[in-house]
C-alpha cells in the first residue's frame, strides 16, 4: 500500500500530516511511505529526516496524489487554482483519503468524493469513546490551541499575568475567564494559572466542575443542568434558544470583572453559539483582551471578525483561524500520531480492509464505493442539493 503525504496547500498552513517518527509504524505494517518533497519543513521537519526514517520523497505532486493508495493531509483537498487541477482531481478511482474534510459544512466536496469513487475518512468525526482516544486529532489541536490562545491574551494584555510584588508596590494578577470546559478550555485554564492568572470558568454541563477546580479555576455554577448540551457521540450539540439565553445572562454577571476572556464554544456543523454580546464587551475594562477561538464557525462574540486583531470599546477581540498551524512543530507530532494511529486500525496485512461494524470505522467513514456512507454527512449533503433545488425553481 502507498501512503502519500503531500505538503499544504491552504495559505498559512505550516503543519503537515505525518511527521519522520511516525514512518517507521506504518513501514512496519507493510505501507510505503512517499512524502512530497519540502511537505515537512514549515513545521521543522526536513526532508532527510523522512529519508532516514525510511520514507520516500517526491517533487511531483501530482505524480505522487496520482500513484497513492491513501492519501494523508490535514486540510481538505485544496481546490482548482491557477497553479494546476485540485488534488482531488488527481488522486485515482478507489483510493482513500484521510483528513479534516468538515463534511457537515462541506456538502460539495461530500459529492466530489462520492462521483469520484473516493474512500475518505474524517478526521473531525473520530468518534470519541475509549477505543479511539489516540486517534482524536480534534482533542490534539484543541490542545494545542488552548495553550496557544492564553498566550496570546498574554501577548495584548497590557498587564502581568501573575501577581507581581516589587519596590514600586503589589501588582495584582489578572483575571480571566474561560468560557467552555472542553479540552481547548480545560488547557487554557491549565496554562494561565501556570501564568499566575486568576481563573474562572463556565460551562453548561455540570460534570465538568471538578475538571475546573482539579486545575485551581473557579466553576460557575449553572442555574440549570443543561442536558441537552452533549450528544452522545461525545461532541457538543446546539443548545435550545431559551437555554442560550441563560447562558448568557450567566456569562453578563462575571464579564465585565475580567482583564481577559478566552472564549471555546464550538458545535460541529452548526455556528457557534452567541455568548459575549457587545452590551458585555462595553461592560468590560479598557484594555480587555478577548480571544474568540470559535472565529472560525462565526465567532462566540458578536463583534469577532474572523482572522482578525480588531480594538472596539477600547477592548481587543481576536479572531484567529487556525491556532494550531502557529505551533507546527507539536501540533504536526501530535496529528501525526493520531491519523498513524487510525491508520493501522483500517489496514490488515498491508491492505486496507473496513469493518463497518467497527464503531471507529463507520463513525469516521464518510463515502465509500460511490456512496455517501455517514449519516450525518448524508444528511447534510441532501438538504444542501434540496436548498439548490428550491433556488433554481
Amino acid at each position: 500500500m502507498r501512503v502519500a503525504v503531500p505538503a499544504e496547500r491552504f495559505e498559512g498552513e505550516r503543519r503537515v500530516a505525518l511527521v519522520p517518527m511516525s514512518v517507521a509504524a506504518l513501514a512496519k505494517a507493510g505501507m510505503e511511505v512517499v512524502v512530497e518533497s519540502g511537505a515537512g519543513a514549515p513545521a521543522h521537519y526536513p526532508d532527510q529526516q523522512y529519508e532516514d526514517a525510511g520514507a520516500s520523497l517526491a517533487n511531483d505532486q501530482a505524480e505522487l496524489l496520482q500513484s497513492a493508495d491513501v492519501v494523508l493531509k490535514i486540510n481538505k483537498p485544496a481546490s482548482n487554482s491557477d497553479s494546476g487541477p485540485s488534488e482531488l482531481d488527481l488522486m485515482r478511482e478507489g483510493a482513500a483519503i484521510i483528513a479534516f474534510l468538515e463534511p457537515l459544512t462541506s456538502p460539495d466536496l461530500t459529492e466530489r468524493l462520492r462521483t469520484g469513487k473516493i474512500t475518505s475518512f474524517s478526521m473531525d468525526a473520530v468518534p470519541r469513546i475509549a477505543r479511539a482516544q489516540s486517534m482524536d486529532a480534534l482533542s490534539s489541536m484543541a490542545s494545542a490551541a488552548g495553550y496557544k490562545a492564553v498566550l496570546i491574551a498574554a501577548g495584548s494584555l497590557g498587564k502581568y499575568m501573575p501577581m507581581m510584588v516589587t519596590a514600586a508596590g503589589t501588582v495584582a494578577p489578572a483575571k480571566g475567564l474561560i468560557l467552555g470546559a472542553g479540552v481547548a478550555g480545560l488547557q487554557a485554564i491549565a496554562t494561565a494559572r501556570r501564568l499566575g492568572a486568576v481563573l474562572s470558568a463556565f460551562d453548561v454541563r455540570p460534570a465538568v466542575k471538578e475538571q475546573v477546580e482539579s486545575l485551581g479555576a473557579t466553576f460557575i455554577e449553572a442555574e440549570a443542568v443543561v442536558a441537552e448540551a452533549e450528544h452522545e457521540s461525545g461532541y457538543a450539540q446546539e443548545l435550545s434558544k431559551e437555554s442560550q439565553q441563560r447562558e448568557r445572562e450567566l456569562i453578563q454577571r462575571s464579564v465585565s470583572d475580567m482583564d481577559f476572556v478566552i472564549s471555546t464554544a464550538a458545535v460541529p456543523g452548526k455556528r457557534a453559539p452567541t455568548l459575549i454580546t457587545e452590551e458585555m464587551v462595553k461592560s468590560m475594562r479598557p484594555g480587555s483582551v478577548i480571544v474568540d477561538m470559535a472565529a472560525p464557525t462565526g465567532g462566540n462574540c458578536e463583534l469577532t471578525k474572523p482572522g482578525a486583531e480588531i480594538v472596539v470599546h477600547e477592548v481587543v477581540i481576536h479572531g484567529p483561524l487556525n491556532i494550531p498551524g502557529t505551533m507546527p512543530t507539536h501540533a504536526s507530532q501530535m496529528y501525526s500520531k493520531n491519523i498513524s494511529n487510525l491508520l493501522l486500525h483500517l489496514v490488515t496485512e498491508g491492505q486496507m480492509q473496513l469493518d463497518f461494524e467497527d464503531e471507529i470505522v463507520s463513525g469516521c467513514c464518510i463515502t465509500h464505493a460511490g456512496e455517501i456512507v455517514h449519516g450525518p454527512s448524508l444528511a447534510a449533503a441532501k438538504l444542501a442539493a434540496s436548498q439548490v433545488e428550491s433556488a433554481d425553481r
